[in-house]
């Protein structure tokens, strides 16, 4: 998952004015055949009355019709990422940016269990947490086990791990996938890597600048 592109996608879907709100569903007009552009809409409607983002699931129906889909697999998405938006904000808190609970609710579908996403939001509560659910979702994508996946970046966050470093271990892991590496190990072994350099930075940070060294 191309973490820019579901930033700019989530924004794109932003709780909206009722005007702003048509213009969304406007979209879908001459995408999909009628009966499925109205179902999509109910949902939408259905969405934003729960206080979710209705721009997801546009741009989800949206999808499905570049692809070829057909009307009742596009509505079965939509429903699909509804719940999972809905989930995801269960999950993560109702404070929680539309970016956050669209990258949550990406986890969700890769099979990711909601408990992590809400120990996750408990590790970091002042923070955005969009690159750490989109890296979980990757690894998912990549051959790593779902829970595995979500593991790993939640023993990363409570190191503190930075999100350029999130992003720099799930690449690791994906080179080492493409090189025939098995998907769990790989994630495994860069963990260990990531979690033992994190306690070393932290050292670093916290050690005396000057040291005097010790009379023999």
């Amino acid at each position: 998952m191309n973490v820019r592109l579901l930033m700019v996608a989530a924004a794109l879907g932003a709780l909206a004015p009722p005007a702003a709100a048509r213009a969304q569903t406007e979209r879908l007009a001459g995408r999909v055949e009628a009966r499925t552009r109205a179902a999509v809409e109910a949902l939408v409607d259905s969405a934003r009355a729960a206080g979710l983002p209705g721009g997801p699931l546009v741009n989800k129906a949206l999808e499905g019709a570049s692809k070829g889909a057909d009307g009742a697999r596009i509505v079965a998405a939509v429903r699909t990422l509804s719940r999972n938006l809905a989930r995801a904000r269960s999950a993560l808190g109702s404070a929680s940016a539309e970016a956050e609970l669209v990258a949550g609710a990406a986890a969700l579908q890769a099979g990711v269990e909601a408990s992590f996403l809400e120990l996750l939001r408990a590790e970091r509560r002042r923070e955005p947490v969009v690159v750490s659910l989109a890296v979980m979702a990757d690894l998912v994508a990549n051959g790593v086990p779902p829970d595995t996946a979500a593991q790993a970046v939640l023993a990363l966050a409570r190191v503190g791990t930075r999100e350029a470093e999130l992003v720099a271990f799930r690449q690791s892991v994906e080179r080492d996938v493409a090189l025939g590496a098995p998907a769990g190990a790989a994630a495994s072994l860069r963990l260990n890597e990531g979690a033992r350099q994190a306690f070393v930075d932290q050292a670093n940070t916290f050690a005396p600048a000057n040291r005097t060294p010790r009379k023999p």
